[in-house]
């Protein structure tokens, strides 16, 4: 396939957003225009060619990519516009902002607006009156820091338009990153969401000293609780030992790069939530994520034991080793 896009537009300055713009930069015929709100790092970037606060063993090439701060400007001159800010903050990034019907819009955002409680695609549609037919999701499984590193790694490209996935997936796929594509557009993006969530339980449990055997059941119990999310919010046929379900689940909640596992690990050894935050250098999305997917468990009637345990640890200030306690007996 011809290259889809001839200009992409990448909003955020993030560790995933790092890797999109390394990857995409590399291909000929691709012109990359970066968005970064922070005018320092902008500056930093401009005069050393690399992000000071994530991912710095990447090389910007500044021929290939062009920085702006000018987020409207930006977006009225791409093809396509890559949205790879935490969801926490991407309300405030486009609040006003107006987002042209006629362009494409990929969300990596892996989390929910908490301002709706909805899943990013879901958010463009309502708040902003896209086409579903215009948005596409990149998903794992899949850490920034192997990207940068050139290890293989793994995306799933998902469009609920089987065109605009191979279009999306045309962009994406590069020597060091094999892609395959989806059309369960919402059902991948809960999954991811979800999976935050399910990663910062196994993190908690992990802190607490539970071993190797409850986190193999901790995760079975993870994956049959998306797929009776998914089928709740979301039904179509899919197979959840897919790798954008499983594959995704299991290299979240296992591996070091993990924030998510990261976080939860040190709830689970004794920080609070606030210095938890504050230790950390990245954001948490399964933080936001378990505020906003609580709620919809409860309002529609989905058993979500793991999700009810987390948000309890969270938001409840719960002991953890209480909680977990309890947890183990159902999984059980």
């Amino acid at each position: 396939m011809e290259n889809a896009f001839h200009s992409v537009g990448i909003v955020g300055s993030g560790s995933w957003a790092t890797a999109l713009v390394k990857i995409i930069s590399e291909k000929n015929g691709v012109a990359v225009n970066w968005w970064i709100r922070n005018s320092e790092t902008l500056a930093y970037i401009q005069e050393f060619h690399h992000n000071p606060r994530y991912l710095s063993s990447v090389k910007i090439d500044l021929q290939k990519v062009s920085l702006h701060n000018d987020l409207q400007s930006m977006i009225n001159h791409c093809d396509a516009v890559i949205l790879a800010v935490p969801s926490a903050f991407l309300h405030e990034a486009l609040k006003d902002i107006s987002l042209p019907k006629d362009k494409i819009y990929i969300s990596a955002v892996k989390g929910v607006d908490p301002t709706t409680r909805l899943v990013i695609a879901r958010y463009l549609e309502n708040r902003h009156g896209i086409s579903p037919q215009n948005i596409g999701l990149i998903t794992g499984p899949c850490h920034a820091e192997e990207v940068a590193l050139e290890k293989l790694s793994y995306l799933t490209l998902a469009a609920t338009d089987n065109a605009l996935a191979e279009r999306i997936e045309a962009l994406i796929r590069c020597r060091y990153i094999n892609t395959c594509t989806n059309n369960d557009l919402y059902g991948a993006e809960y999954a991811a969401v979800l999976k935050n969530i399910y990663a910062i339980g196994a993190g908690i449990a992990h802190g607490l000293g539970y071993g190797d055997n409850f986190h193999a059941v901790y995760t079975g119990a993870a994956l049959r609780a998306t797929e009776l999310f998914l089928e709740a919010m979301h039904e179509t046929h899919r197979d959840v030992k897919d790798a954008t379900y499983l594959g995704d689940l299991l290299v979240t909640c296992y591996s070091q790069f993990s924030r998510n596992r990261t976080f939860g690990n040190m709830l689970g050894k004794g920080y609070s939530v606030k210095s938890a935050q504050l230790e950390m250098n990245m954001v948490a999305e399964g933080y936001y994520a378990t505020g906003s997917i609580y709620p919809i468990c409860k309002e529609n009637n989905i058993s979500a034991p793991i999700v009810e345990a987390v948000y309890s640890v969270l938001y409840e200030n719960t002991n953890a080793a209480k909680v977990f306690g309890v947890l183990s007996r159902q999984l059980s």
